[in-house]
């Protein structure tokens, strides 16, 4: 029973490769044929917990809920769906977002669950780090667009360099990935080379200290959580 299930779930969420808009399409009417075969396989599954368990102990339970809220929706996006495409009314799916409520809250999952609900324990207790890392971020944009944005640079494509507040921080942000190192200092470079200090200083502070301390917490507070979660 738990591979069967398992197997339908993985279905299930697989059909977003070959649903419009897909990397291999497939035929409206195959791909929902194979929704509502998962569908009824869940509905199934749900029936079955239900014989072998209390009345009020399944309508208690969120996780039953959750999954028959979930068929419900995804039942009524996929007729809306199929009728408007007989009208040639151009609409999306937008019941896909609620499918991996079928891999959370089966009975099966329960090692999922306890995996997500250390995750969900530790997103409050790392928001102090994020909020003082974007700190960062917004003080050195502000910095860059006082240092470079009345100086009238351009990128090599011709473009405006840093004047808009705006982009100058996404830029900063990728560039604490290092995915736009040492691209977006080149104009900054060639204007005057003591520039690059401010852009080693940045990589200093919130890639190599922000970054790791964001990890360290995030490292410590889950590896908590799931001790708790798995009882020690």
């Amino acid at each position: 029973m738990r591979t069967a299930t398992y197997f339908f779930i993985f279905l299930n969420l697989s059909l977003a490769v070959f649903e419009e808009p897909a990397v291999y399409p497939l035929p409206f009417l195959v791909t929902s044929v194979l929704e509502v075969l998962c569908l009824l396989v869940f509905f199934g599954r749900l029936t079955h917990f239900a014989k072998v368990t209390h009345r009020s102990v399944f309508w208690k339970d969120t996780k039953n809920i959750c999954i028959m809220v979930a068929i419900l929706l995804s039942l009524t996006d996929l007729a809306i769906y199929g009728v408007l495409r007989i009208y040639d009314v151009r609409s999306i799916r937008w019941s896909r977002i609620v499918r991996p409520i079928f891999l959370i809250n089966f009975a099966e999952s329960r090692q999922i669950r306890r995996a997500f609900r250390s995750i969900r324990n530790t997103l409050p207790e790392i928001t102090y780090v994020f909020l003082l890392f974007m700190f960062s971020l917004l003080m050195f944009s502000l910095m860059a667009l006082k240092l470079f944005g009345e100086r009238n640079l351009q990128t090599a494509e011709g473009l405006p360099y840093f004047r808009n507040y705006l982009e100058i921080v996404f830029d900063l942000y990728v560039l604490v990935t290092t995915a736009n190192s040492p691209d977006v200092m080149m104009p900054a470079f060639d204007f005057s080379s003591w520039y690059a200090l401010f852009f080693i200083a940045f990589v200093i502070v919130n890639t190599y200290i922000f970054m790791s301390l964001f990890l360290a917490v995030v490292y410590n507070n889950y590896k908590k959580h799931l001790k708790v979660g798995f009882g020690g």
